[in-house]
């Protein structure tokens, strides 16, 4: 189902697009005729995901980078610039988690998580405002989680990195207003996906999880990429520095 008609031939960069929730967000724009350009590590995943996008619009392509790397960032939007002139939309999508208790967190594991989860997502956003701010338009949406928000176990660099998310889509916001560039993120709970089944495989901790959220369930990766779509969007045109949480309730608490 369509619901925003006004994302036909928006061009989307989606960062992290090969899998999970990140290839739902792609597809979800792909469905409303946007040009989707996904970027990831992994070619084999992003080739075939590239394919069900092209079911929808020929345009989509994907490229291959590290955006842990600062000079990659630049190398990879030398390549975006030579698909589209005009970048519409940003989805800083990427993101890992080293499940440690903080005593054993290394300086390895802290700058790993730190590195995909918000240096990158700084630079890939500095870059795409430099080319909305010669177009007097754009939006930006960083996915962050729930974790900024709240502590929770073996999870200290990912939580001061999604914190770090939060903060930092306040400050661009404010900086970048002025060029009619909209800033937010979304902040969801614990996501259903292939990526996470292993995880809930832990009875005790799928217990403590479900119990924490009011809904009792996880989200799902559609919960996640409507959100995003609606920030998109020409209906959310005066929303920026906004975290919309997708937490089933579960900071409401």
């Amino acid at each position: 189902m369509k619901y925003f008609p006004d994302l036909k031939n928006k061009s989307v960069i989606v960062t992290g697009g090969s899998k999970g929730v990140g290839k739902k967000i792609a597809l979800s724009f792909a469905e409303h005729g946007s040009m989707v350009i996904i970027i990831g590590r992994d070619e084999d995943a992003l080739s075939k995901v590239t394919k069900e996008l092209k079911q929808f619009n020929s345009l989509c392509s994907y490229i291959v980078a590290d955006i842990s790397k600062t000079k990659e960032i630049d190398i990879l939007f030398d390549k975006i610039h030579k698909i589209v002139d005009k970048i519409d939309i940003l989805i800083n999508n990427a993101g890992i988690n080293i499940a440690k208790p903080a005593l054993d967190i290394t300086e390895n594991d802290w700058d790993n998580v730190h590195n995909i989860n918000l240096k990158s997502l700084f630079f890939c956003s500095k870059k795409v405002a430099t080319n909305m701010i010669s177009h007097k338009c754009g939006k930006i949406i960083n996915i962050a989680s729930q974790m900024a928000f709240v502590g929770y176990w073996n999870r200290s660099a990912y939580c001061a990195s999604k914190g770090g998310v939060v903060q930092l889509t306040k400050a661009l916001a404010i900086e970048w207003a002025e060029y009619n560039i909209n800033v937010n993120a979304v902040a969801p709970t614990f996501v259903k996906t292939d990526l996470t089944n292993n995880m809930f495989e832990d009875i005790e901790f799928k217990k403590d999880v479900y119990k924490r959220i009011p809904f009792k369930k996880l989200a799902s990766v559609e919960d996640v990429s409507n959100a995003v779509l609606f920030l998109s969007s020409n209906v959310s045109d005066f929303i920026t520095g906004e975290t919309i949480k997708v937490d089933g309730g579960w900071t409401a608490i």
